[in-house]
């Protein structure tokens, strides 16, 4: 009898890939700060029902990444003084404690997968490739957070993820990607080494200040 290839079926909903679209399209800056979500010219646009899109922006508005303005409608949220701010000294605080506890916790199993994933953000940043890099980016940070062994410190990260995505993305729109694995490498070494202190302080180190970020959020000056 001959054998068929396994096709495989996406079982997110599209609710769920409609919220995917939107969240890149904010991530990369395609939809700007502040700029106005209408349902219905977001459905026509994607072929999706206004259910579909409405239930997508109010998932995006629990991520913190949309806001709803009354007599208004949706907007993508601009980011005040305040809010970087408070993203950037709630990442600090969250990063450098997991850093630390990642360092002090570290096995071989860990060195081997935090090794692994700095060796696919350099691999992008070599080619170029920011989207991706971007994406390994947030991912050896979320790693270093799993390997802290500290479950409600990770749930809390998870919380703000989101939110942490685009600070990250607008902090990488203002340095060469290669720039971005480089800045990673002392960091990894010093959690691989167990070097708990540094590596907390190297965490807190490459997180971008929010003044160099206005600019970027803003579209230009």
């Amino acid at each position: 009898m001959e054998e068929r290839a396994v096709e495989t079926i996406e079982k997110r909903s599209l609710e769920s890939q409609a919220a995917d679209l939107l969240r890149r399209l904010i991530v990369r800056g395609e939809l700007r700060a502040g700029e106005r979500l209408v349902e219905i010219p977001l459905a026509d646009r994607y072929g999706l029902s206004r259910g579909t899109i409405r239930a997508a922006l109010r998932r995006l508005i629990e991520e913190g990444l949309i806001c709803h303005v009354p007599y208004t409608g949706y907007q993508v949220i601009d980011l005040s003084d305040q809010d970087l701010w408070e993203l950037y000294t709630l990442r600090g605080a969250l990063e450098s404690l997991g850093t630390r506890l990642a360092a002090m916790r570290i096995d071989g199993e860990g060195v081997r997968q935090l090794r692994a994933a700095f060796a696919q953000l350099l691999a992008a940043a070599e080619s170029a490739d920011h989207e991706r890099a971007d994406l390994l980016d947030r991912e050896l940070h979320k790693l270093i957070i799993r390997l802290s062994g500290h479950e409600r410190l990770l749930q809390h990260y998870l919380r703000v993820e989101n939110q942490f995505r685009v600070y990250i993305a607008l902090s990488n729109r203002e340095v060469d990607a290669r720039e971005i694995c480089e800045s990673h490498r002392e960091l990894v070494e010093s959690i691989c080494a167990g070097d708990a202190e540094r590596a907390a302080k190297l965490a807190g180190a490459n997180i971008l200040p929010p003044e160099q970020l206005r600019t970027a959020l803003r579209g230009g000056p």
